[in-house]
């Protein structure tokens, strides 16, 4: 378990695949190994991961499996690519984001990068079916970090970012075109499997903020 709070930017060492659909990966840290033990979860790009390998203060060396391969965009790295890291939360952790598994529900795509004051407002595509677990300041992980939407569209959501959030994640490298790991916010999977369950929405319905008041979710 996670937060979204990205610990720090980590680079891609190597990269040795095993065919089209598995791959293990070394990637140069120092924060996030300190106190590392094989077996540990990192989340790479919002990717939970297992920690197989390590140089304490170097890097550490993750297995990437077909499943994973198919569901995320890590298998665009390249060596020297820049990837977000967080270690699995502890009970002890302050939880200054929300809830996030590491478990990749779609990857996006940037589609808009506008600068707004000190801000930048990012718009991700995504396909419907993910962008119906999204509301409006609702939270979601992009690329394993934790943000607030801004907007849900019929083709894509928006979120805004603050310069700190910007030059701590690899935010600041992205631009239109590129791609993004999506996972919606936990908590409200449950309630949305829970409301489809006792039949106050239907499947292939959004949940809407009326949906929830009206069930005294709110």
């Amino acid at each position: 378990m996670f937060t979204g709070i990205i610990e720090e930017i980590g680079h891609v060492v190597a990269i040795r695949r095993q065919g089209s659909q598995a791959m293990e990966m070394t990637i140069g840290a120092q924060k996030v190994l300190d106190g590392v033990k094989l077996g540990d979860s990192i989340a790479v790009n919002g990717v939970c991961l297992t920690v197989t390998r390590f140089e304490p203060g170097r890097s550490f060396s993750v297995d990437v499996m077909p499943e994973t391969m198919k569901s995320t965009n890590l298998g665009q790295l390249q060596p020297g690519s820049p990837v977000n890291l967080e270690r699995a939360m502890t009970p002890a952790s302050r939880f200054g984001g929300h809830f996030v598994s590491g478990h990749v529900d779609a990857t996006g795509r940037v589609v808009a990068r506008t600068p707004v004051a000190n801000a930048v407002l990012f718009a991700f595509a995504a396909d419907e079916s993910f962008l119906e677990q999204l509301v409006p300041k609702g939270s979601v992980a992009v690329d394993g970090i934790s943000l607030t939407v801004v907007d849900v569209h019929k083709d894509r959501f928006t979120v805004s970012i603050i310069p700190h959030t910007l030059t701590q994640t690899i935010l600041q490298y992205k631009r239109v075109g590129d791609t993004v790991n999506l996972e919606s916010d936990m908590l409200g999977k449950y309630v949305r499997r829970y409301l489809q369950q006792a039949g106050y929405v239907k499947e292939k319905e959004g949940l809407r903020l009326d949906d929830l008041i009206s069930n005294g979710f709110m």
